[in-house]
């Protein structure tokens, strides 16, 4: 029985020294070939067993033995960086969706152009009687300002101007300066649809353009 022991210790140490030399086996298979591709602060390309640690936060390409991209690393962003990505990507949601509104809701730059037309006809309509308001309202403050001629101070040695004369002066000049505000902001909203029904028939013709060229290039293809 004791002989037997030397002969268990040969065969176990064996058995470790061949799992030990699979396991570096396996684990030079699993990086052989691969080469690591980043760019430096300059911009130049380098390509490498491993990335040196001050490139260890770029981007960077994991390439195979034929050179062809197996896996990417995203560079990590600050802060700011990430916020600016965010709003980016937003912001090219928000395109597709537009474009995606455009050509499935107008079959033609001329359906546009009708749906313009009917948009400015009603803004040009409100902006027609605030100018009439207003009009009116500029009548009334010169008739009152005429009749608050006729007392103090604008007047030397005549009584005071009645107190209903005074609100009303100042309740009309309140008004028309509102109403010029909200004409002023109905006619930079005319100006605001004018220009984005300018971009959403420039953007229309660059889908339907687009699509056109794809249409074309499958009909050869399939040629």
């Amino acid at each position: 029985m004791r002989k037997a022991i030397p002969f268990l210790a040969t065969v176990l140490c064996g058995l470790l020294a061949a799992s030990g030399a699979y396991a570096a086996k396996g684990k030079s298979s699993s990086t052989v070939g691969k080469t690591y591709k980043w760019v430096d602060e300059n911009g130049v390309t380098h390509y490498g067993d491993t990335v040196p640690q001050e490139y260890s936060q770029r981007e960077q390409q994991v390439l195979n033995a034929q050179g062809v991209e197996v896996q990417k690393r995203q560079a990590e962003m600050s802060a700011s960086e990430a916020a600016a990505y965010a709003t980016k990507q937003k912001e090219e949601a928000l395109r597709r969706q537009h474009d995606m509104f455009l050509i499935s809701t107008y079959p033609s730059v001329a359906e546009i152009e009708n749906v313009r037309d009917a948009r400015l006809d009603q803004i040009n309509g409100q902006i027609g009687a605030s100018e009439a308001y207003i009009a009116t309202l500029t009548t009334r403050v010169d008739r009152l300002k005429q009749r608050s001629m006729g007392y103090a101070p604008y007047k030397a040695g005549a009584r005071r101007m009645p107190d209903d004369l005074a609100e009303e002066m100042v309740r009309t000049l309140s008004e028309l300066r509102t109403q010029n505000s909200a004409l002023a902001q109905r006619r930079s909203e005319l100006q605001k649809v004018v220009d984005q029904f300018d971009a959403d028939i420039k953007r229309f013709k660059e889908l339907r353009t687009s699509a056109s060229a794809r249409l074309n290039d499958g009909n050869t293809r399939k040629k």
